[in-house]
């Protein structure tokens, strides 16, 4: 009995033409990098999809400022100013400070949540300017910043909130509001780069915003204070900001209020800006 062994295929390799190259690869040019207000533009569109999909994370600027409006106006408005009409008057603007600059916070929640599950990992490998990310997401947070203002603007009109300003006075004023938020969002975008948590950052968030809200000329005149809190009220940065707005909406615009509240807004973005930038290129 005999076996016969068949001989093996010789292999080739294969190396492909020029044509079949040419036919794969793209000839177009390399499309450019994008600028650094498309890119950040582009996670500011990513921070409004987030919504979409996530839709509970309205709650905070849509109920949250209903609930502080209807209780603050009706638990305090009799005893301070004698009538609930009289006291939303003087307190509405407040109340709409507070609400905006509280939901600030959640810029830094957001950010740290990105970062432990590696998004930001992978943002930092992108061909585009560095701090897009960052500055993206806080440009998706102005679109609740201005939701949580029309929505207490709603409530306040038909609770008989009236004006004197009239349409610009309110345009203006949540501008105002708007620019300051977004100069304030960027303290909460540095603690949520350092910060181990999103619980570490809501809780120092706290910590920070309540003694700013609270303890201003938001709910009463700071002349009814003791002289020592009248000290902290006077330097307190919500303060001149609910003044400024204040003013515009009643159609007196302050001009030293407008301008210090402008000012403190380009300083938190110069300071606060900067080290949340450090922050980012180290961690």
């Amino acid at each position: 009995m005999s076996t016969t062994t068949e001989p093996a295929e010789a292999v080739t390799a294969y190396a492909p033409s020029s044509e079949t190259l040419g036919a794969v690869l793209a000839r177009a040019d390399r499309p450019k990098r994008p600028s650094a207000l498309s890119a950040s533009l582009t996670f500011g569109w990513r921070a409004v999809l987030k919504i979409k999909h996530v839709p509970e994370q309205l709650f905070d600027v849509t109920a949250f400022p209903i609930i502080m409006t209807l209780m603050f106006t009706y638990l305090f408005g009799g005893a301070l100013a004698g009538s609930t009409g009289e006291y939303l008057q003087f307190f509405l603007p407040g109340i709409m400070v507070t609400s905006v600059v509280m939901i600030t916070m959640y810029t830094g929640v957001g950010l740290n949540t990105d970062i432990e599950k590696g998004v930001f990992d992978r943002f930092r490998t992108l061909p585009v300017w560095r701090p897009a990310a960052l500055v993206g997401m806080i440009f998706g947070d102005v679109l609740r910043y201005i939701l949580a203002a029309t929505t207490i603007m709603v409530i306040g009109l038909a609770l008989g909130f009236r004006p004197a300003g009239g349409v610009l006075g309110v345009i203006g004023g949540v501008a105002l509001l708007v620019v300051f938020s977004f100069a304030f969002s960027w303290i909460w975008t540095m603690f949520g780069l350092f910060l181990r948590s999103e619980k570490s950052v809501m809780g120092v968030s706290m910590l920070v915003l309540f003694p700013l809200t609270f303890l201003s000329n938001v709910f009463v005149e700071p002349s009814t204070m003791p002289g020592w809190l009248q000290a902290f009220v006077e330097v307190n940065p919500v303060t001149h900001l609910v003044s400024a707005i204040r003013s515009i909406m009643a159609g007196t615009p302050d001009m030293p209020e407008i301008m210090w509240t402008l000012i403190a807004s380009a300083a938190l973005v110069a300071v606060f800006g900067t080290l949340t930038m450090r922050l980012y290129n180290r961690k």
